[in-house]
């Protein structure tokens, strides 16, 4: 392998730790989040409130909408990653009713 080869490697090498680590950081603060969603959720079936808030994920999707924006990543696709988090919160609020 030839240097510029050697270098490229060494490269992708450093992007790719950097990479493993903010996917650690994404699924422990996808945890947190998920311990917190988890107490709403207790909380609504105990006061007898729905698992869903549509006016909440309406702000919430515009919040993080302009967030993203902020930090150069397509609007749509931050959309998108928190309906499907909403979705599941919501699965989950649904168990609680139970």
């Amino acid at each position: 392998m030839n240097n510029k080869n050697t270098q490229a490697h060494e490269l992708l090498k450093e992007h790719r730790e950097s990479i493993d680590r903010l996917d650690a950081i994404l699924i422990y603060t996808l945890g947190e989040r998920f311990k917190q969603t988890q107490m709403v959720g207790k909380l609504k079936a105990e006061y007898s409130l729905p698992p869903a808030d549509p006016a909440r994920e309406e702000i919430q999707i515009a919040r993080l909408g302009k967030l993203a924006e902020d930090a150069n990543l397509n609007p749509e696709f931050a959309e998108k990653f928190l309906k499907f988090i909403i979705k599941e919160v919501i699965q989950n609020h649904n168990k609680h009713q139970s």
